[in-house]
Order: structure tokens, then C-alpha cells, then sequence
């Protein structure tokens, strides 16, 4: 994860929620007043948050003890990390720090989860459904809990979808005009749905071919079309409940938009030690 582009954004987050100032804090505390905010864990999970807790804290200027580490299966009740410093920075932070840490521990989560129904039989990516302003640390968290990236901006490789084979006239078309323009290290996907569209996409020479919305059965079919080098990618319709059944259906990867578009958020608190609501 690209440190300075975090920090960046991060100051764009507590700018958008503190505004001027935390006036509740600044009118409940005073500058001397110092503790220590503990994060815990309310329910069980994948965690994943650390940068974003150590480089909030230095934002913030409070000092950051992190007690697990990214990737770590946590349980409830289990302390996270730990805040200490200014009371006043800790509670205008809080706000920030948990709704970044409980996104990316769900995603996270969610991840390992489908990672663990896969059971090794096939590769689990992401997709570009994430929310905007937030696909570096929500790509990340789908690293942490074992998944893999799919490409992460229009930039990274050539994939031609349903729109512009229908705008160049055709996946041959559309895959020459790409070849003509793009270097050799640069790979050329095309997403497909027929066998005749598989033939086609075979015959033009790319290197990964997408089959879209296809049942399991019919991406058996289809694979047999596919030679050995054209990795296969499947996506559409799939949900972490029905993967099992495409693990084995010949594909080399599932791409999953539900890993970032539909995670819930793992419950997550942050509490002032020695606070009434200090345990859970």
C-alpha cells in the first residue's frame, strides 16, 4: 500500500468529519487531558486496518500500540490496538479510524471466507465494484484475507467487455485494434458468453478470456474449447454460497464484485479505558 497516498487520503477523511473542529471535544476537554482509546472487537473476523491506524495516530499526533496484525482471525471481546495520548485528538480520530477498519475487516472477512470454500481448487480475485476514493484500501483488505486483485485501474491491462465489442463491431475487431496500439507485456482479455464468441476470442490470440454469467456445466463445455496457455476467468451470478460448485469447472479464477460491493462492515468500538463501557 502506497503510504503517502494514504496519508492523503486520510487527511481528506478527517478534514470531511472534523470540519473546523471537534467543538464537543474541545468544549468537554481540556489540552492536559490525556488516556488511552482502546479498539475491540465485537464480534469474530479477519482483521485488517493497521496502516490506517498507525498513520491516523501520526496524523493525530497520539501514540499507537497495535495488538494484532492484518490477516489475524480476531474473536470478541479481543483489544485491537490501543490510542494514547490527547483525548481530544483520540475522540475527533475515532469516528474515522472505525469506519475504515470495519470496512476493511469485512471485506476481509468476507474474503477469507470465500477463499476458504474454494478450498485451493481455484484462484479468488476482486473486480473494480468498490466505493470510490477507497478501492486502494479495500483491494488491499481482499489481499489480506487471501484473495488476489484483479486489475485496479482502466490502466493496467486491456479487457474488452460487451460495449465496446458491440462498438467496434466485433471481439475480432476490437482485439486487433487493441494489438495494434498496446505493447507485448500489456494482456488482452475479452469477455464472452457463447461458444461461438469462445472460437472467436481463441482464434485472435488473447490471453485470457472471461465466460460471463455461465452455469457450471456450461463453463466445462466451453473450457474444452480453451487451449492451456488462455487463462480462464469466471464471473457473473456467483455468490461466496454457490462457489463451491465452480471450483471445479475448469476456469483458473473467479472474480467476485460481491467481495467489495456487498462485505459488511465487522462490528468494531473504540472505548476510553476505564469508561463505563470500557467492556464489553
Amino acid at each position: 500500500m502506497n503510504r503517502w497516498h494514504l496519508r492523503q487520503q486520510l487527511e481528506g477523511f478527517l478534514t470531511e468529519d472534523i470540519g473546523h473542529q471537534d467543538i464537543t471535544s474541545e468544549l468537554c476537554l481540556t489540552r492536559h487531558e490525556h488516556g488511552t482509546g482502546r479498539f475491540l472487537a465485537k464480534e469474530d473476523g479477519i482483521f485488517c486496518g493497521v496502516a490506517v491506524l498507525r498513520e491516523l495516530a501520526r496524523l493525530l499526533e497520539v501514540t499507537c500500540i497495535q495488538q494484532v496484525e492484518d490477516g489475524q482471525a480476531i474473536k470478541r471481546g479481543q483489544v485491537l490496538a490501543e490510542w494514547t495520548g490527547d483525548l481530544r485528538s483520540i475522540l475527533s480520530g475515532e469516528r474515522v479510524a472505525l469506519n475504515l477498519i470495519q470496512r476493511t475487516s469485512g471485506i476481509a472477512t468476507l474474503t477469507r471466507r470465500a477463499v476458504d470454500r474454494a478450498d485451493g481448487r481455484i484462484r479468488i480475485a476482486d473486480t473494480r465494484k468498490t466505493t470510490p476514493g477507497l478501492r486502494m484500501l479495500e483491494k488491499h483488505a481482499v489481499r489480506v484475507g487471501g484473495g488476489f486483485n484483479h486489475r485496479g485501474r482502466l490502466d493496467d491491462a486491456v479487457m474488452i467487455k460487451d460495449n465496446h465489442i458491440t462498438a467496434a463491431g466485433s471481439i475480432t475487431e476490437a482485439v486487433k485494434r487493441a494489438k495494434r496500439a498496446v505493447g507485448h507485456t500489456t494482456p488482452i482479455e475479452v469477455e464472452v458468453e457463447t461458444e461461438a464468441e469462445v472460437n472467436e476470442a481463441v482464434t485472435v490470440g488473447v490471453d485470457i478470456i472471461m465466460l460471463d454469467n455461465r452455469t457450471p456445466a456450461e463453463i466445462q463445455q466451453l473450457r474444452q474449447l480453451i487451449p492451456p496457455h488462455i487463462t480462464v476467468e469466471i464471473s457473473g451470478g456467483i455468490t461466496v454460497e454457490t462457489l463451491p460448485d465452480y471450483a471445479d469447472s475448469g476456469a483458473n479464477v473467479i472474480s467476485l464484485g460481491a467481495l467489495t460491493h456487498s462485505a459488511r462492515a465487522l462490528d468494531i468500538s473504540m472505548k476510553i479505558q476505564g469508561g463505563k463501557k470500557d467492556e464489553l
